[in-house]
C-alpha cells in the first residue's frame, strides 16, 4: 500500500491549490473576465487537448517546444496538451468564427501545461486569463488591449502595475537594413537580449559604427519618454523607424486613457514574444518576481492581424489586494430548512451541524465560521 506522504507527492511544477487560495483565484478570474466583458470581449472555452498539428499552426509554432504530446487511443493521432491558449483562440477565429464581423473581441480563462517552468516561475501548470482582439491592425487596437488589461488589473486590486513595451522585430529589421545574415542577426539579438556588450563587440561582422548603433539601442531603455527620445536619435532603416514612431503613438494613446499607468520601454526584449510582429509588452508589479502577464501584436495563420494579452493567475495572486475573509454562518443541528433558505437569499454562506452538538459555538469555531445562528439571528462569534 502506498504511504500517505507518497500519495501526496506530485511531479515538479504541479501543485494542489487548497482553500482559501482556490476560492480567491476563482474570484479573481471572475472579476478579470467581467472587466474584459465591459470592453466587449466575449468568452470562448477551447479544449485542453487538440490534435498536435492544429496546436502548432500559426502562432502555435512558437510555443511547440513547450507542448506535452500523447497518443489519442480513439483516433490514433497525436494530441498536444496546450502550453498556451492564444493559438487556440487564433484557430477559433479563423475557423468557427471566420465569418463573424471584425474586429472580433474574445476572452478566455483556463489551465495550460508546459514542459518546463522558468527560474522565476517554476510552475508548469498555470492558469491563463486573457483577451484577443482580432481583425484590427491599428494602433488604437494595441492601445485598447493595454488599457483593458490595466483596468482588469485595477479590478482585482493590483497596485501600481508597470507595462514594459518592446519591439521584438526592431533588431531583425535593423539587421536586415545592414544586410546581415541570419546567423549574425541571431548573435546580435542574443547579445542585446542579455545586455552583453562584450558579446556584441566580439561579432566580427559588425563595423565599429554598427556596434555603436546597437550599443546605443541597448541603452535606450527605461521610462517611456527618455527611451523614445533616445530611439528617435538612431539612424534606422525606414521600416524600423516606423516601428519606433508607432511605439510613440501607442504610448500617447494609452496615456490619454490611463494617465497614471507606468510605461517603460525595452526595445530589444523578445524572449516569450517569438511569434509577435509589432508592439509587445510585459506586465510587472512591485514586490512580485517575474511577470504578471504579457501580450502584443501577431498575425494569424490566414494573415489576419491580431493583438492580445495573457495574464498569469498564480503571479497575480501575489500582487492583488488581499481578499477579505468571507463571512460564514454556523447553523446548529435542527435549524429549519426555511430559515436556511432565508439566510442564503440574504447572501449568507452557511455550514450546518449534522448531529446534535453539546457546544454549538465551539462547533462553529471548529468549522471556521465567523457567526452562529441563534435565537433567530446571526451573532458574531
Amino acid at each position: 500500500m502506498t504511504a500517505p506522504t507518497e500519495r501526496a507527492l506530485l511531479p515538479n511544477g504541479l501543485n494542489d491549490t487548497l482553500m482559501p487560495e482556490a476560492a480567491t483565484l476563482a474570484d479573481m478570474e471572475a472579476r478579470l473576465l467581467a472587466a474584459f466583458a465591459r470592453f466587449g470581449y466575449e468568452r470562448v472555452r477551447p479544449p485542453l487537448a487538440e490534435f498536435e498539428e492544429t496546436l502548432m499552426d500559426g502562432p502555435g509554432g512558437a510555443v511547440a517546444p513547450q507542448m506535452f504530446r500523447l497518443m489519442d487511443p480513439v483516433t490514433h493521432r497525436m494530441l498536444g496538451l496546450r502550453p498556451d491558449i492564444t493559438p487556440q483562440v487564433a484557430r477559433i477565429a479563423t475557423t468557427r468564427l471566420a465569418k463573424s464581423p471584425r474586429p472580433l473581441r474574445l476572452s478566455y480563462a483556463g489551465p495550460v501545461l508546459q514542459l518546463k517552468g522558468s527560474q522565476l516561475r517554476p510552475e508548469r501548470e498555470v492558469t491563463q486569463v486573457g483577451i484577443e482582439l482580432i481583425g484590427a491592425g491599428s494602433l488604437s487596437a494595441d492601445a485598447e488591449v493595454i488599457v483593458a488589461t490595466a483596468e482588469a488589473l485595477a479590478a482585482i486590486g493590483v497596485g501600481q502595475p508597470s507595462v514594459d513595451l518592446s519591439l521584438p522585430r526592431l533588431v531583425p529589421l535593423m539587421c536586415a537594413g545592414m544586410e546581415l545574415d541570419a546567423t549574425t542577426t541571431a548573435r546580435v539579438r542574443a547579445a542585446l537580449d542579455r545586455k552583453d556588450a562584450g558579446a556584441l563587440a566580439a561579432i566580427p561582422e559588425l563595423t565599429e559604427e554598427r556596434r555603436l548603433t546597437f550599443a546605443t539601442l541597448q541603452r535606450a531603455t527605461g521610462g517611456a519618454d527618455a527611451a523614445l527620445a533616445a530611439l528617435a536619435k538612431l539612424a534606422l532603416p525606414p521600416v524600423a523607424k516606423q516601428h519606433v514612431r508607432d511605439l510613440g503613438d501607442a504610448v500617447r494613446l494609452v496615456r490619454e486613457q490611463v494617465p497614471g499607468l507606468a510605461l517603460t520601454i525595452d526595445p530589444v526584449e523578445f524572449r516569450g514574444m517569438e511569434y509577435q510582429t509589432g508592439i509587445s509588452f510585459t506586465i510587472f508589479a512591485k514586490g512580485v518576481a517575474g511577470e504578471l502577464g504579457r501580450g502584443g501584436r501577431y498575425v494569424l495563420a490566414n494573415g489576419e492581424p491580431a493583438t492580445g494579452a495573457t495574464l498569469f493567475m498564480e503571479q497575480l495572486a501575489q500582487a492583488a489586494a488581499p481578499a477579505e475573509k468571507p463571512r460564514c454562518l454556523y447553523l446548529p443541528f435542527g435549524t429549519k430548512a426555511a430559515e436556511r433558505a432565508k439566510l442564503h437569499a440574504a447572501g449568507w454562506r452557511t455550514r450546518a451541524g449534522l448531529e446534535s452538538e453539546r457546544d454549538a459555538p465551539a462547533a462553529a469555531k471548529a468549522q471556521g465560521c465567523t457567526h452562529i445562528f441563534s435565537e433567530g439571528q446571526a451573532k458574531v462569534l
